[in-house]
């Protein structure tokens, strides 16, 4: 259909994760648990972190600031990718520079990196969204979904989103590639610097302030990949709902 002959389309239908009955009630006993779980949690984290003094370091300001991420919205993924980057650079100057770390990262440095972060997810955001509000919908307005995700937004466009798709894919490749290669640098001097520590317990240490984070980075990129820069072509829609679940539900439960 030209675009010009698409009707106006006022809203969406969602078709869900699954049309049984059967399961769809199980699942919203499932992810209403972890929903609850996740939302306790990460409010816990926050509201910890502020009342207790002792906790009002860089390393906890940048976990309150994920866990906020978290409560407000369930599928912000351009804040997080940042906020991870910074976290594991300040990782690696509590690491490899311990002495010069409240040097480093200041409370003023510290509120610039969250900043920047913040600002780099609305440039990423606004693109995305412009590019998708370019495109005409016909009378098929039923989302293979159950968020506006934006693949399932142009598979049912009459319009050519090919330059869409461009965008789209260049510039979640500059913010994954940017966050990505900040943290394998880090992690890399990390690496370094805990073999250089003799103490088997000191390495112990070291590495465990590092095993969350990096959970937590490996499963988010592994799905993010996934999900925003495989190929039109990659796998089905059901799988890709279910990389969805654990970018909205499941990442968010594992930050407390």
């Amino acid at each position: 259909m030209a675009p010009g002959n698409c009707p106006r389309v006022t809203g969406f239908i969602f078709q869900g994760i699954t049309d049984s009955v059967k399961l769809q009630n199980i699942l919203f006993v499932f992810f209403f648990a972890i929903y609850f779980c996740r939302l306790v949690g990460n409010v816990w984290v926050i509201v910890l972190i502020s009342i207790d003094s002792q906790l009002h370091s860089s390393m906890y300001f940048f976990l309150s600031n994920l866990s906020l991420l978290d409560v407000v919205s369930s599928s912000v993924i351009a804040p997080k990718l940042c906020l991870l980057a910074v976290t594991a650079y300040d990782r690696f100057v509590a690491i490899c520079h311990p002495l010069l770390y409240y040097v480093i990262l200041s409370k003023r440095v510290c509120f610039q990196l969250v900043a920047g972060s913040s600002l780099s997810a609305c440039v990423n955001a606004t693109v995305h969204t412009c590019t998708e509000f370019s495109l005409s919908f016909g009378h098929f307005t039923v989302l293979d979904h159950f968020f506006c995700n934006i693949h399932p937004l142009q598979e049912i466009s009459c319009s050519d989103f090919r330059i869409n798709k461009r965008v789209h894919f260049i510039f979640s490749a500059i913010e994954t590639i940017s966050t990505i290669f900040t943290i394998l640098i880090s992690y890399t001097y990390i690496i370094f610097a805990i073999l250089r520590i003799r103490s088997m317990a000191g390495r112990h240490k070291a590495f465990s302030t590092c095993a969350s984070h990096l959970t937590v980075v490996s499963i988010l990129y592994g799905t993010l990949i996934f999900t925003y820069l495989r190929p039109s072509s990659g796998s089905s829609v059901d799988w890709e709902k279910m990389v969805a679940v654990s970018d909205t539900l499941v990442i968010p439960l594992l930050n407390p």
